[in-house]
């Protein structure tokens, strides 16, 4: 879906909405990928950002349309022109502020309501800051709407591809398809922990052998 002031490209292109809390990262995130931040275009009818991203796979190029509020979220919810023609999503927390995940069913709830069906990736940023609030294994939502989860860190890079490859192999149908050389990435602003993210995945694959809790709420009390 591209918008009516931007050229269409004879490769196959997806409309990815980014939703989320403001201040979660969602815009630092898009703007690593220098290309998507070099042809960015302003749709100001309704304040988005819309970057077009390019990946290339064993399968040919494919390019995400990603669209990025201009900060209307912090003014209660997106319109309906956001989220129209949504082929995929990424809805994002950030895992230092509990608030922004205890909002996440929110944004689920309204992007369902719009787009139906569409491969959706739940994404946890900032975990390369030391005192994260939201743990791992307290990170259930995805498991009660089957959604894909990932940790990530915008400032960082890290897992920066893991979104757009599941959504990728998702749309394409295609679950071997797989990025065959790495997209022009802004330098790391910040390093992380490694070894303390490790401790961290292992957590979510432990978790994921626990039963559900009943109500998310109470993991924060």
């Amino acid at each position: 879906m591209a918008l009516p002031n931007q050229e269409t490209v004879n490769y196959p292109s997806f409309k990815l909405v980014i939703v989320g809390d403001g201040g979660t990262g969602k815009t630092t995130f898009v703007k690593r990928h220098l290309t998507g931040e070099f042809e960015k275009k302003y749709e100001p009818t309704i304040g988005v950002e819309v970057h077009p991203l390019d990946f290339f796979t064993n399968c040919g190029k494919i390019r995400f349309y990603c669209w990025d509020t201009a900060g209307q979220e912090k003014f209660g919810g997106l319109r309906d022109g956001y989220y129209i023609h949504g082929q995929c999503a990424i809805i994002m927390f950030d895992v230092t502020a509990r608030l922004t995940y205890k909002n996440v069913p929110t944004w689920h709830r309204d992007l369902c309501r719009v787009c139906e069906n569409i491969p959706i990736v739940l994404c946890g940023n900032k975990v390369d800051v030391k005192n994260r609030q939201v743990k791992a294994k307290q990170v259930t939502f995805h498991r009660k709407k089957n959604l894909q989860y990932y940790e990530i860190s915008a400032k960082s890079n890290y897992n920066f591809e893991k979104p757009f490859l599941y959504l990728a192999r998702k749309l394409a149908g295609d679950p071997n398809l797989h990025f065959v050389e790495s997209p022009a990435l802004a330098p790391p602003e910040v390093h992380i922990d490694i070894a303390e993210q490790q401790k961290n995945e292992a957590q979510l694959i432990e978790a994921m052998a626990q039963p559900l809790p009943d109500d998310d709420d109470e993991a924060f009390e």
